[in-house]
């Protein structure tokens, strides 16, 4: 069985093909055979207009025709596709789902911040966890981030703040949003101890190449905190050479570090694991999830 994501994001948007190897089992083997990635960058647009341009509408819809094209030609059996931060926040969002059905037959869900932060949590990297640490999942977008408390390997909190990376670029995130995302964190956090971060979003996969560390390895907070004095000290075109960005990621990789340190300080936690996953590959777990129960 072949499957589909595609996650319609404030930064990017992508398409995840896989195939499921092994069906009917508890843990299938999914097998990736194609991510694509387009730096669509919505948010910009969205934050500042409140809408979706003629422009970035042209170019979704383009996407949109390559993903269809691109699965029939996988011979795709069920996809899924999701849009979030910046799609909820665009006033013209029922135009954009309609043509975008009506020109490829791909339906969106726009999937609420909460909803998000329970589908990358099925990506399963979950049942890798042990029992005796407690962590918190900190997934860095565009237009949001999406914080998960797991103990026991099992999720006892769940929220999506309205902070992303292209809303601090676009000066969206206002001083009262800090504080009240500090607030709500460490009164749910205050009774776990032993706390370990675990990190998702472009941002901080980028971050962890960039650090040469070796697979499964945690980044240091200490670590981070430097790449971003690095970062952030250059301007954007020296940035992206001295450290070969492109264009989409040299923007937004600094306030994404601002969102992983804050949130980390807050948590007094030392460490943040990054298991290369994201909301893709939840999407796909889940698509099979229901796609075998039904």
């Amino acid at each position: 069985m072949k499957l589909a994501a595609i996650d319609i994001g404030t930064n990017a948007c992508r398409l995840l093909i896989s195939e499921v190897v092994a069906p009917g089992t508890d843990f299938p083997i999914i097998n990736k055979l194609n991510l694509v990635r387009v730096p669509l960058r919505l948010g910009f647009d969205v934050f500042e207009t409140g809408e979706i341009s003629k422009e970035k509408k042209g170019m979704l819809f383009q996407s949109m025709k390559a993903y269809a094209h691109l699965m029939r030609a996988y011979g795709v059996d069920r996809h899924i596709a999701v849009a979030t931060s910046a799609m909820r926040d665009a006033k013209n969002k029922k135009e954009i789902i309609q043509k975008v059905f009506m020109e490829t037959g791909i339906h969106i869900d726009v999937i609420s911040g909460e909803f998000e932060a329970s589908l990358i949590y099925e990506s399963h990297f979950a049942e890798n966890l042990d029992t005796e640490h407690n962590y918190l999942y900190i997934d860095v977008g565009g237009g949001s981030t999406e914080v998960t408390l797991i103990s026991q390997k099992k999720p006892v909190f769940k929220r999506s703040f309205n902070i992303g990376t292209i809303r601090i670029l676009k000066d969206q995130v206002k001083e009262k949003d800090w504080e009240e995302m500090k607030e709500i964190l460490k009164d749910e956090i205050k009774n776990y101890k032993n706390l370990t971060a675990i990190g998702t979003g472009g941002n901080i996969n980028k971050v962890f190449s960039m650090s040469k560390k070796k697979d499964g390895k945690p980044l240091e907070l200490e670590l981070l905190k430097e790449f971003y004095k690095e970062l952030s000290e250059l301007p954007l075109q020296e940035r992206k050479k001295a450290f070969s960005l492109r264009e989409d990621r040299a923007d937004v990789i600094v306030p994404a570090l601002t969102i992983y340190i804050q949130v980390m300080k807050w948590a007094s936690i030392e460490e943040i694991i990054v298991p290369k996953i994201g909301l893709v590959d939840g999407l796909i777990q889940h698509l099979y999830a229901t796609s075998v129960h039904h």
